[in-house]
């Protein structure tokens, strides 16, 4: 991997504008086919569910911003709870929710800027994403659009899914987007509990498969300009419901630069390791 680029405040700036004017004319040209039908009852089979603990001990994270992250899923999940895809139809996370503002109610939450720890209002929308994303995943839902953040920022401690399995976002241009391209409608539901945001896919039948993601090589490269990089590649199998294998297909390959050193030398308390 070729070594990060530091670019001018100027540069970012029509960098971001560029960018957020392709993204309001892609919106325009697709906006008959966005998923936009919220429904109160929810749809009657289970196609695949999962959660994930709001609160996590990071090191030299001020929890405030992740007691912040917690009102900015709220207003979030507002939007898309209850979201029905049509067949034909594409769900669009930031068509939905819309900017996060401090008008809106959003607080700073922690975000990723550059590989480095940082704070922005709405901040803590990546959870969200990365559920969603893992979610569509165990579906027959398509992954039309996704990004994933271009550094590697903690490491494994407590991890239990793959490397890169999740979905990073950033307004506008960043967005999760998944066609429903079967004949059934499916719903997401997502919930901010005490503990857990939970998500879960529904439809109207049951499911016919079901589906295991895994990862294939996984490598840390030392990089010539002397830092590291990780990569993987990540592949779906299909099982029909007697657990017989049906078929296995590539999904994505990852690529970031590690922000902590590869070989770490012992855990600490909170579950986070010790440079």
């Amino acid at each position: 991997m070729e070594k990060p680029k530091k670019r001018s405040k100027l540069r970012a700036k029509c960098g971001m504008l560029y960018y957020k004017t392709k993204r309001k004319i892609k919106w325009i040209g697709m906006r008959k086919s966005f998923a936009k039908q919220r429904a109160e009852e929810s749809l009657p089979c289970l196609q695949f569910t999962h959660r994930t603990p709001l609160l996590r001990k990071l090191r030299d994270v001020d929890m405030v911003l992740q007691y912040n992250k917690i009102t900015n899923l709220k207003l979030a999940a507002k939007k898309v709870n209850g979201i029905v895809v049509k067949p034909g139809e594409t769900f669009s996370f930031w068509y939905l929710v819309g900017k996060t503002s401090a008008r809106k109610g959003y607080k700073e939450g922690m975000i990723l800027k550059s590989g480095k720890i940082d704070k922005g209002i709405g901040g803590g929308m990546c959870q969200m994403t990365n559920l969603i994303y893992w979610m569509t995943l165990h579906t027959p839902l398509t992954v039309i659009e996704r990004y994933r953040h271009g550094y590697d920022v903690f490491p494994d401690a407590g991890r239990t899914q793959p490397f890169a399995s999740g979905a990073t976002c950033f307004y506008p241009h960043l967005d999760l987007m998944i066609k429903n391209e079967t004949d059934r409608p499916y719903q997401l539901l997502l919930e901010v509990g005490e503990e857990y945001l939970t998500g879960a896919w529904m439809s109207d039948v049951p499911p016919a498969c079901y589906y295991e993601i895994h990862e294939k090589n996984h490598e840390m490269r030392a990089e010539f300009w002397g830092g590291y990089s990780r990569h993987n590649e990540l592949y779906r199998k299909t099982f029909d419901l007697q657990g017989r294998f049906l078929k296995e297909e590539f999904i994505v390959a990852n690529d970031a630069i590690m922000m902590y050193p590869p070989f770490l030398a012992a855990e600490n308390d909170h579950g986070a390791y010790d440079k």
